[in-house]
């Protein structure tokens, strides 16, 4: 009996053995391909991540080439239009800067700054009229600047247009009915002083608005400009042209600025200083 015991729990030892060892073997081969399919797909995720890279320096290679393209068309595209325009009127602007004045003229590095002298020059000869020390015209591109001082323009702390005024005014609508295209931005500016509350004018911002809509009233209803070219706005004393430090320069922060917005086209129709506003109209018409 002992020993068929003993020869049972030898046997059952043996099996038992048997059994571990199965799963050990099983337990290693499952690790292996466990290992071999990370190996894999380490692999291919280092090769995903070339393509990827390569990929994304193709798409920078392109968005580079892009920019270069869009560049080199600005480039050609600008001086096709400064060709276009020296065919048509390279000659009128050469007559125009022989009556600059030679301290501005010196200034004008380029093509461009050329042009814009012109196209003030001749803003100036229409609109100025003898009060040019109350008028200054900057061209920034195709953007014409005109700054009024108020005191051609309002009284004091008043919103109402001088009469004096009118004569300047009549003048700029000319301009603006001369061009279709046009639009024109009417910008209301006062000094820093604290205005005087009273029942019609409450501060700086409410007086500016004010003159900006007054101005932009009597171009639309006296002097018969087309109300859908334009734009009031009032600034009140945060865009100064000077500190408010003293009588002078306070002065010169209390202005009007109308900002005229032409295309290329109409812009290089400004350089025409041998037609008169009507002419013009006379011309687009026909």
């Amino acid at each position: 009996m002992k020993r068929i015991l003993t020869v049972t729990v030898v046997a059952a030892t043996m099996l038992t053995s048997c059994v571990s060892k199965k799963k050990y073997v099983a337990l290693e081969e499952d690790y292996n391909r466990t290992r071999s399919s990370l190996q894999q797909t380490q692999v291919e995720k280092e090769r995903l991540e070339e393509r990827l890279d390569a990929i994304e320096q193709r798409v920078a290679d392109y968005n580079a080439k892009i920019n270069t393209l869009t560049e080199e068309n600005d480039q050609r595209l600008e001086m096709n239009e400064l060709t276009a325009m020296s065919n048509a009127n390279k000659r009128k602007m050469r007559e125009t800067l022989r009556n600059v004045d030679a301290e501005k003229l010196a200034g004008a590095e380029t093509l461009e700054d050329s042009i814009n002298l012109a196209v003030a020059h001749n803003l100036e000869s229409q609109i100025s009229s003898g009060s040019s020390e109350d008028i200054d015209i900057t061209v920034d591109k195709t953007v014409v600047m005109i700054n009024v001082s108020d005191k051609l323009l309002f009284r004091s702390g008043s919103h109402r247009v001088s009469r004096d005024a009118y004569p300047l005014l009549e003048k700029l609508a000319e301009v603006i009915n001369s061009e279709p295209a046009m639009e024109v931005m009417v910008e209301g500016h006062t000094d820093s002083q604290t205005m005087v509350e009273n029942s019609y004018i409450q501060d700086n911002w409410e007086l500016s608005v004010r003159r900006s809509t007054a101005i932009v009233r009597l171009l639309q209803d006296r002097f018969n400009v087309d109300p859908e070219k334009l734009i009031a706005a009032g600034r009140s004393s945060y865009k100064p042209v000077a500190d408010n430090d003293t009588r002078e320069n306070r002065a010169l922060n209390r202005r009007t600025r109308i900002v005229i917005l032409p295309n290329l086209d109409k812009f290089l129709a400004l350089l025409d200083s041998e037609q008169s506003p009507a002419q013009t109209i006379d011309q687009t018409n026909n």
